[in-house]
């Protein structure tokens, strides 16, 4: 019997690494990994609100220079905004898995990781619990308590506070520009471990930024977010507005005065400056209450504002007792039917009238059950 050929064409039952067909299966696993390492690369990015987590961790940045004194801690420093922005990106995260639904139902989020479906929300709470957990203990062990504290609370008050609120009342603006205020604190208590009246200042400066930006972003997205379920000021002033437009510009000159007189007298502190301050502070509250009444909207217009509030109420309930209907029935429907079905009589929907009675139910044979 001959001998088998050993440099024979045909294949061998394990094939060399060196084989096309080997090289062509590694490199489609390759392939595959990469593609999913920038799936959820990106997903991870979206979810973290990446650019929205770099302002956050500029200002707690800026308020870790502000803390240390003479000399900054360079490793300090990039600890404590690494940590910062973990916690920033799993105050985010939550955010996102605590309002797919809302966010399914606005233009400018529908396309989210979690609504979009790119991402399951248990991986997305993973995620979140993950790096919000790894985020405080790095500002622990190289930072300190206080500072991991302050990260920490800020991601409860965001997630679990001000997250629930934004669809409950409109005061969220309030508790969300605290949010806001807390990181460089934060920083401050990572450079100096303890917190002062100075450290108040640049919180107090962004605390009190975030309500014109926000009240100006509420309105430009009002439509989004009254589709979403939210509930914001903007909603219930079509016009963005309680005065004309002349007001706008009274105010601006009052507040320029009053600024140029605050200024003058930090530079130069002395009895005059000082009362020039203090009589122009007492001249701008008047002043202002009288700019305000002065050219505030007539009547009509306040009467067209509370009809359209009244409608939007109207609307939001009638949402929310269409979803309640739509989970009472899904619950019906699970149930094994023991009689047969009474179909109840045409109506309209009850979504733009909340004050509709309840359909009557009519037997099969036409008198009432």
């Amino acid at each position: 019997m001959p001998s088998p050929n050993v440099h024979s064409s045909s294949p061998s039952f394990f094939p060399s690494p060196f084989h096309p067909s080997a090289a062509a299966a590694v490199s489609w696993q390759a392939g595959s990994v990469s593609d999913a390492l920038r799936h959820y690369g990106r997903c991870y990015f979206e979810l973290s609100k990446a650019r929205l987590s770099a302002l956050v961790v500029a200002t707690s940045g800026a308020g870790y220079v502000l803390g240390s004194g003479n000399m900054v801690d360079m490793a300090g420093l990039c600890c404590t905004c690494a940590g910062t922005m973990m916690v920033a990106a799993s105050a985010n995260t939550l955010n996102q898995v605590f309002e797919i639904k809302n966010d399914a139902k606005m233009k400018r989020t529908m396309r989210r990781p979690l609504p979009s479906g790119r991402i399951s929300p248990a991986h997305a709470a993973m995620w979140a619990t993950t790096v919000g957990a790894a985020g405080t203990a790095l500002l622990a062990w190289k930072a300190n308590g206080l500072a991991a504290g302050l990260a920490a609370s800020n991601l409860i008050l965001y997630a679990f506070v001000y997250t629930p609120l934004k669809q409950m009342h409109p005061v969220n603006t309030w508790v969300g520009a605290i949010v806001g205020a807390i990181p460089p604190l934060l920083g401050w208590a990572a450079a100096s471990s303890e917190l002062s009246l100075n450290a108040m200042i640049l919180p107090a400066a962004l605390y009190y930024w975030q309500i014109p930006h926000f009240m100006a972003l509420a309105y430009i997205c009002r439509n989004d977010y009254l589709a979403g379920g939210y509930r914001m000021f903007s909603f219930a002033d079509p016009t963005g507005g309680l005065t004309s437009e002349w007001f706008s510009l009274e105010a601006s000159l009052l507040t320029l005065g009053l600024t140029i007189g605050a200024l003058s007298f930090v530079l130069e502190p002395t009895p005059k400056t000082a009362r020039r301050m203090f009589y122009g502070s007492l001249l701008y509250l008047p002043a202002f209450m009288a700019g305000l009444l002065l050219h505030r909207l007539p009547n009509e217009q306040k009467e067209h504002n509370v009809t359209q509030t009244s409608e939007i109420t109207g609307i939001l309930y009638g949402a929310e007792q269409q979803d309640e209907e739509r989970a009472r029935q899904k619950r019906e429907d699970r149930k094994p039917s023991r009689i047969h079905s009474r179909p109840p009589v045409a109506y309209a929907s009850v979504a733009p009238f909340p004050f509709l009675p309840v359909p009557i139910y009519v037997s099969t044979q036409g008198h009432e059950l």
